[in-house]
């Protein structure tokens, strides 16, 4: 029970990595803010973790709107008393086409779905981490940060890489609260982030860059990680057995980007 008695905040914790991390955060002690917009979805896990034991709540909330994610942050600390741990996961792969075709309603979507949830979720947690320090990790992704063949994901390898620079700014800003910041880049896991991802494929077909691999894209276990591998990540991170670390990026991709 390494977190017994610390309160966490997951978004995106409706499925996936979000989910699994939940349940991983809950089963070592700590009371878990479930934020997501899928509620029902959201029951399960809200279900699996009170059967054995664990304290969840679950926030509806759209986390690109500034009043619904500090009205959420603020009724987790409310219900609980406290926060200690925040996982900043949500997100979406959305619009997958070329630049020259990239609506800019899309492009915004997906910005505003990936990193402007991320800095609201992190901007409403801080005057609640101060009193007592804690963790704050971020899910980016290879894509953006040592992926770049990624044809058609401009937008969602921008907002990646802008994760991966807003959470070292963060780190360094907050050091001196004693909040660390860190930042995951998780390869091909098998979750349900295809439902939101729109590819265009004919308009595809004219920037198209053949990505050749050797016999398998994922040298460590010949396939994709499961949420459960970033769970475990999740919870080293938010953990004191990781007080020296912050500001760090940290790959969990199966060797996957080093082909």
């Amino acid at each position: 029970m390494s977190l017994k008695n610390k309160v966490a905040i997951v978004t995106g914790a409706a499925s996936g990595i979000g989910a699994a991390s939940a349940i991983r955060l809950a089963k070592s002690g700590a009371s878990v803010g479930l934020l997501d917009l899928k509620e029902k979805k959201a029951e399960k896990v809200k279900l699996e973790i009170e059967q054995f034991g664990g304290k969840a709540i679950i926030m509806d909330v759209d986390l690109s709107d500034p009043e619904r994610v500090e009205n959420s942050v603020n009724q987790v600390v409310s219900e609980f008393g406290r926060l200690d741990i925040v996982f900043a996961n949500a997100g979406i792969n959305g619009v997958v086409t070329p630049i020259e075709d990239f609506a800019p309603d899309d492009w915004d979507q997906t910005i505003s779905t990936n990193l402007k949830s991320t800095f609201l979720t992190v901007k409403y947690s801080i005057p609640h981490l101060k009193k007592d320090g804690g963790s704050i990790i971020i899910t980016s992704s290879i894509n953006g940060n040592r992926k770049f063949s990624g044809i058609g994901m401009s937008a969602y390898s921008s907002s990646k890489a802008g994760q991966m620079a807003f959470g070292k700014m963060a780190a360094l800003e907050l050091a001196k609260y004693k909040i660390r910041v860190n930042i995951i880049c998780p390869g091909a896991i098998e979750t349900n982030i295809g439902e939101n991802t729109h590819p265009n494929e004919e308009k595809l077909k004219k920037v198209q860059i053949p990505v050749e691999y050797p016999e398998g894209s994922h040298p460590l276990e010949d396939r994709p990680g499961q949420p459960e591998q970033v769970a475990n990540l999740i919870h080293f991170l938010a953990s004191d057995a990781s007080n020296h670390i912050s500001g760090s990026e940290i790959y969990i991709d199966g060797a996957e980007t080093l082909l």
